[in-house]
């Protein structure tokens, strides 16, 4: 049997990639993801819950969420731990690719929590993993630009192979690295059905210019 294991999910293409590379070795049984402290937007990419409620439900897993400011997130993500462990899992998979803080933070709380982290992306070209998201064949949008290298036309579109070589004209990295632009999934392989987005607005922040948008209730079947 296959080992049990949660995503550490921000509802974009790099988790989404590690979900895909890993659904072969691990059963994906939960997703996990953190929120601030009234739990109205995800921590990683500022996503209302009821979008990462859809992608769960489209994944057809639970999602275990965590609450807490920065200063308290380690606090919030252990508790996150401790509700996905209750769906036996052994192994926590995440999507980070580069910089040795963001892989010391997931072998410090599995560590603690009892868990395997798992970093299938770690260290691999970073234009080469996003030519492989896209031929996955999921629908990435850019929910999230920093001001200073991508302006707010960016929003909303999706990735694709040719919109490589436009990021490299502008020195952003491929998957955004550096902070230049988030993502979120809104159809997969692995979705039931595709999420039906709903503008709602845009805002600006700390140097960055961000998509709000909500779920529609669905009013069509289930894909075939």
């Amino acid at each position: 049997m296959k080992p049990r294991a949660a995503v550490s999910w921000s509802g974009g293409k790099d988790s989404y990639l590690a979900l895909h590379r890993t659904r072969a070795s691990y059963e994906i049984v939960a997703l996990v993801t953190m929120f601030d402290e009234p739990g109205r937007r995800s921590r990683s990419h500022g996503l209302r819950p009821e979008v990462l409620d859809a992608q769960a439900d489209r994944l057809g897993v639970p999602i275990c969420k965590g609450y807490g400011s920065w200063t308290t997130y380690e606090h919030g993500y252990l508790q996150a731990l401790a509700d996905a462990r209750a769906f036996g899992i052994s192994h926590v998979i995440f999507g980070d690719i580069m910089y040795a803080r963001n892989r010391e933070f997931p072998e410090r709380v599995c560590a603690a929590s009892g868990l395997t982290a798992v970093e299938p992306l770690w260290g691999e070209p970073t234009a080469a993993l996003y030519r492989e998201f896209v031929l996955t064949g999921a629908d990435a949008r850019i929910v999230t630009v920093r001001d200073s290298v991508l302006d707010r036309s960016w929003l909303g579109k999706r990735l694709t192979l040719d919109m490589a070589a436009d990021f490299q004209a502008r020195g952003v990295d491929p998957c955004g690295e550096h902070g230049e632009y988030h993502t979120v999934v809104v159809d997969a392989p692995e979705f039931s059905r595709p999420l039906d987005i709903i503008p709602l607005g845009s805002a600006s922040r700390d140097g960055c210019s961000a998509l709000d948008f909500g779920v529609a209730e669905e009013t069509h079947a289930a894909r075939v």
